[in-house]
């Protein structure tokens, strides 16, 4: 198993479409474009959606594999990594099924959604399962409450310690929600306070989303970026696409002395 890249960018997620912003990729032509956009602008990762031609999110085996397949030969450096995400419509079964039959790289999966109304067996065999296969698993968590189930999941052999890998969300996905620098601290030292060894990222909401990764990475953090997120800049101005948003970190970053 990899470390987490230190830039990952989320270009779509499940809950935007092209009217929120005409540069959202919602096909796989779209979506290998912008990939390699971002790739060419400093992303070292991609957390991919798919969605159907109605432009919903979709847990389709077949999108999948094509996208994967794509990028596999158009930028195989690229770290890919596929969302078991419910949103709403999908069971913890149907999500354990995507990631059991298409055994992607890497897969990204919210503990609270994986573990819903299911026997601890169940949890530890599907985890199991990736370990074997050698996926990726990055833990979403969304509060302290979240990192609190995860290290009890590891304690007690549920969820592997090995290559463990999370995602603190400085936020919820709710209209107007704005993340600060100033939430990054206490949530980055729960974390490493409960699994100290966990290789963690960090995801943030509106303008100060560039300044919430900065301060993630100075506490010892990677990051993830994009339009599942943010869509701002910033100064406040609307990002052009995504790889604007991914040159924005990268810059700040370097300026920051984390070249």
């Amino acid at each position: 198993m990899t470390a987490l890249p230190r830039f990952m960018v989320a270009p779509n997620g499940a809950r935007l479409t092209k009217a929120d912003h005409p540069a959202l990729p919602v096909t796989i032509e779209e979506m290998v474009a912008c990939a390699l956009a971002c790739h060419a602008a400093g992303a070292d990762g991609l957390h991919a959606h798919v969605r159907d031609t109605e432009q919903r999110h979709v847990l389709d085996l077949g999108l999948y594999a094509e996208l994967l397949s794509e990028l596999g030969q158009r930028a195989p450096d690229l770290y890919v990594q596929i969302t078991s995400e419910a949103a709403g419509r999908f069971t913890p079964a149907e999500q354990r099924h995507l990631v059991e039959t298409l055994k992607p790289r890497a897969v990204s999966v919210a503990l609270r959604e994986i573990t819903a109304d299911q026997e601890n067996a169940v949890t530890r065999r599907f985890f199991a399962m990736c370990a074997e296969a050698m996926i990726d698993v990055q833990h979403i968590l969304y509060d302290t409450a979240d990192i609190a189930h995860l290290a009890r999941l590891v304690a007690q052999g549920d969820v592997p310690r090995d290559g463990l890998k999370t995602l603190i969300v400085l936020g919820r996905y709710t209209t107007g929600q704005t993340s600060t620098p100033a939430e990054v601290a206490a949530l980055a030292q729960r974390l490493k306070s409960a699994l100290p060894d966990a290789d963690w990222a960090a995801c943030a909401f509106g303008p100060q989303e560039t300044a919430c990764l900065i301060e993630a990475m100075r506490h010892g953090g990677k990051t993830r970026i994009g339009f599942e997120n943010n869509r701002l800049n910033a100064d406040g101005q609307v990002a052009a696409n995504n790889a604007e948003r991914v040159t924005e970190l990268a810059t700040q970053a370097k300026r920051a002395g984390f070249a």
